[in-house]
């Protein structure tokens, strides 16, 4: 079998379960997400060499908790309510467990950035390797799953035009910079991208944003400059930090010197090539929800 057809069956196998499972039910998306996040797991600690067994552990856990938490507290009034009075006596507050979560997020990301451009920095600490597990790998996907509950409830819609966005980026970054891309972004870390690509797959991902919010998202009269503006928003993020996720991935792969992060899917690797971009975007996205509804 040859390469392209390998892809192409792998992608198509890829595409139906993803889109099979978030638009089924809320379980099997976060169970697939879950499933996803052990295999990122596995391969993130192969590629800073970590013995898996106690990171695949912490991470099955704590995704386990958090994620059921965050369904059935938007489940229903009722518990949501004692799950109020619950924490009120144990001394807990949800929303600041989130902001939380999302602060130690972002302050690993912001070491991510460092790495990626510290030409220096060949090697990565035991102590790194760990805190990169939590806020590069664990917490990006449990905000995956917090995001796709949108303001109310499970909103598939979210999820299914965030990778839509994420796909029209890649697909037409490579494009054009196949075809017209001369100036190089990174060269030392992803020779192939150019400067050219990177800024049209940023255009057509607010093309492909614009689209989502009129003929997806809101499909009727109530459809608004509001819904543009934030998928607009949400593309310009995906095209930003969908790279940068890319980018800091192919350096912990040049550095464990491997090609791909793994080979679960042939002609593509693995999860973590699949979900590169979107680990990094999907926290963004989220603190973006935040200042939209404190700013609301």
């Amino acid at each position: 079998m040859n390469e392209t057809l390998k892809r192409l069956i792998s992608g198509v196998v890829y595409i139906t379960l993803l889109l099979s499972c978030i638009l089924y039910s809320t379980e099997s998306f976060i169970l697939l997400f879950g499933v996803f996040l052990v295999i990122a797991t596995f391969e993130f600690c192969n590629l800073v060499k970590i013995n898996t067994l106690l990171p695949l552990s912490f991470v099955t856990l704590s995704y386990s908790i958090i994620s059921l938490v965050s369904y059935y507290g938007k489940k229903t009034d009722d518990y949501l309510s004692n799950l109020r009075e619950k924490q009120i006596e144990l001394g807990i507050d949800i929303d600041q467990l989130n902001v939380v979560l999302l602060i130690i997020t972002l302050l690993v990301f912001l070491k991510c950035l460092v790495f990626l451009f510290d030409n220096k920095e060949l090697t990565v600490t035991k102590l790194w390797k760990y805190l990169y597990l939590i806020g590069y790998i664990l917490l990006p996907f449990i905000f995956i799953v917090k995001i796709s509950f949108g303001i109310n409830d499970y909103n598939p819609k979210i999820i299914i035009g965030l990778f839509v966005l994420i796909w029209t980026n890649d697909t037409f970054a490579y494009l054009v910079g196949k075809s017209i891309g001369k100036h190089k972004l990174y060269e030392r870390i992803s020779p192939k991208k150019t400067i050219e690509g990177f800024l049209g797959g940023i255009v057509f991902a607010v093309v492909a944003g614009y689209l989502i919010s009129k003929l997806y998202i809101k499909p009727n009269p109530d459809f608004s400059n509001k819904s543009i503006l934030i998928w607009t928003m949400i593309a310009l993020i995906v095209g930003i930090f969908g790279t940068i996720g890319d980018l800091i991935e192919s350096k912990f792969k040049r550095i464990a010197e491997v090609k791909d992060s793994g080979k679960i899917m042939p002609g593509h690797g693995g999860i973590l090539d699949r979900l590169d971009s979107v680990i990094f975007v999907a926290p963004i996205v989220y603190l973006f929800y935040q200042i939209l509804s404190y700013v609301s």
